[in-house]
């Protein structure tokens, strides 16, 4: 229920541990005409300024300034109808762009957007909400701005990185797994690349399946990019699967610098990984050994979750509360498909 919403203030204590928090920054200031949002929080994996966000809602009026660690965004007359290109490609961006056209006076034309499924799915629930957008999935949206959004019922995509890392951890360990209730094209280069490791993906209507038949995996090299490349996301996971591969694999990282650190608790695992720049070359190893480890950031957590389901011996990942902002009850659920894991305090 919003009708009663008046709080314009995302204060530090709610913000500090999740990146997406500042996508309530243009929701809030096209809905009220004012804004407080602190800096977010989230992965340390390198710079991922909030500059892009800032810019698009300046382009529709707004009037934007930076205070004690707070984005405080004005529109007392309501944001405008604009046309405005993003300089580098951004989901976050785009949605926060998005969601405040929706309410803005006039059209909005957004150019070199993201078309990560996950826009595609925004875009369809604001519409089903009266929002008047065009164009998902291509690299311009049109946003021709309505007085008010209606209430409704909506059914929110699965998580495509989710289901990608189970996919995974089913090709490192050589086991299988189905994933129900999923669209398998949501998936795109995952897929692909899990068969160009060996694996047989079958897919149906909404399910997707991944059986590697008690087989070792091949190497496969990862470059990732905007969709629809292979998501940044899901790197960590072909890490881990490529320290254990057959052969040589280079994972080149171009959308985040630093976000090669799982590497380094790997190599306390027997991993053979070299970084040079933003590329990691791994020569896959037959096997690799238990160790206490320590996660960095979200998708690294889950990455050693796959090393450790590998790995002779027992692996112990510590600072392990960043995989609960990504997966619910991921040891519950690997447990199910007979992985010998479970979370302990301390």
């Amino acid at each position: 229920e919003c009708d009663q919403a008046c709080e314009v203030t995302a204060p530090y204590d709610l913000v500090k541990t999740m990146r997406a928090s500042i996508l309530v920054l243009g929701p809030l200031l096209a809905r009220h005409g004012k804004a407080a949002v602190s800096f977010p929080g989230g992965c340390a994996i390198g710079s991922r300024p909030v500059d892009l966000h800032i810019q698009a809602l300046e382009a529709m009026g707004a009037a934007i300034s930076v205070e004690g660690g707070y984005i405080l965004a004005e529109a007392p007359h309501g944001l405008v109808g604009t046309d405005f290109t993003f300089d580098i490609t951004t989901v976050g961006g785009t949605e926060n762009a998005v969601m405040a056209a929706s309410l803005a006076n006039g059209t909005t034309v957004l150019r070199n957007v993201a078309r990560e499924p996950e826009i595609v799915d925004l875009v369809q629930f604001l519409r089903s909400m009266g929002a008047d957008i065009t164009g998902e999935g291509t690299e311009m949206l049109t946003i021709r701005g309505v007085p008010c959004l209606t209430g409704g019922t909506y059914s929110v995509m699965p998580d495509r990185i989710e289901v990608g890392t189970y996919l995974v951890a089913a090709a490192a360990t050589g086991g299988r797994v189905r994933m129900t209730d999923i669209d398998p094209s949501i998936l795109g280069v995952i897929t692909d690349k899990l068969r160009s490791a060996g694996a047989s993906v079958r897919e149906g209507e909404q399910w997707v399946e991944c059986e590697m038949d008690g087989k070792r995996p091949q190497a496969v090299d990862i470059t990732t990019e905007p969709f629809p490349g292979f998501p940044t996301d899901m790197q960590a996971q072909f890490t881990a699967l490529n320290a254990i591969a057959q052969g040589e694999a280079r994972v080149t990282e171009t959308v985040f610098e630093n976000r090669l650190m799982q590497a380094h608790e790997m190599r306390r695992m027997g991993a053979h990984i070299v970084i040079e720049g933003n590329t990691a070359i791994i020569s896959g190893q037959p096997s690799l050994q238990g160790a206490p480890v320590m996660a960095s950031d979200l998708r690294a957590s889950a990455s050693l979750v796959i090393a450790g389901l590998v790995a002779s011996g027992e692996t112990r990942i510590d600072r392990i509360y960043h995989i609960d902002r990504g997966y619910e009850n991921i040891e519950g659920n690997l447990q199910s498909l007979g992985a010998d894991i479970q979370r302990v305090s301390g």
